[in-house]
């Protein structure tokens, strides 16, 4: 059986998940969930998710949800190209950075985009305010980094480090185009401007073969 993926467009988390599965090149059926229609809520789904949240794999009559523990699902279901390092060292570093994102970047990335996307920005003035700086000093480490190497974690290739970070970086720079984001100083805008090693990153994400059948749907407007 085709192994199934249910997400979201926009959710940075499926997001992570359709990366990975692209770049192992696994054969997968989309199961694409409106949450604007809380399918997500359906007993169906919360069948399989009792959180009812996105992403969901399901391979069979196994299940797996939560981002990261999909992508360590498929790390061992399917092997090859490795994303999570081909020695002890780089699957040091890779689970480093993807520790290092759950910990620092994912919150305060949210707490900046969420209020920016869905027009409540006046209400979350300070939330933004306080989480804004936090997101350009873990910015500045990504910068650091691809200064030196390619790849965040200074493989050969892409690894999860990428599936893990970069939607939320993206999801990023879509929110500073926002007409609502002009009224906050923002440390990091213009992103691709400010951070040349993180923009040229981002385009060699891009590059990635099937990076456009991840891309949201919705974000194509």
């Amino acid at each position: 059986m085709t192994l199934q993926i249910y997400w979201a467009s926009g959710s940075a988390f499926s997001w992570r998940v359709l990366l990975a599965l692209e770049l192992k090149g696994v054969p997968y059926e989309s199961k694409l969930i409106q949450l604007s229609q809380r399918e997500q809520r359906s007993p169906a789904y919360l069948a399989m998710n009792p959180r009812g949240r996105v992403p969901v794999l399901r391979d069979g009559d196994h299940v797996v949800y939560e981002s990261v523990a999909c992508l360590a699902y498929l790390e061992r279901r399917h092997p090859a190209p490795p994303l999570f390092g081909g020695d002890a060292q780089e699957t040091g570093r890779i689970w480093r950075l993807v520790c290092e994102s759950l910990a620092y970047l994912d919150d305060p990335v949210e707490e900046v985009i969420l209020p920016l996307y869905f027009g409540r920005h006046e209400e979350k003035r300070d939330q933004i305010a306080r989480a804004a700086p936090r997101v350009h000093d873990e910015l500045q480490r990504l910068e650091a980094a691809l200064a030196q190497h390619p790849w965040l974690a200074g493989t050969p290739g892409p690894s999860a480090a990428e599936c893990v970070i970069y939607p939320f970086v993206r999801s990023l720079e879509r929110a500073e185009g926002k007409p609502a984001a002009a009224g906050f100083d923002l440390p990091f805008s213009p992103l691709r401007q400010k951070l040349p090693a993180v923009a040229a990153w981002m385009a060699r994400v891009e590059a990635l073969p099937g990076y456009e059948r991840t891309f949201p749907p919705h974000w194509r407007g």
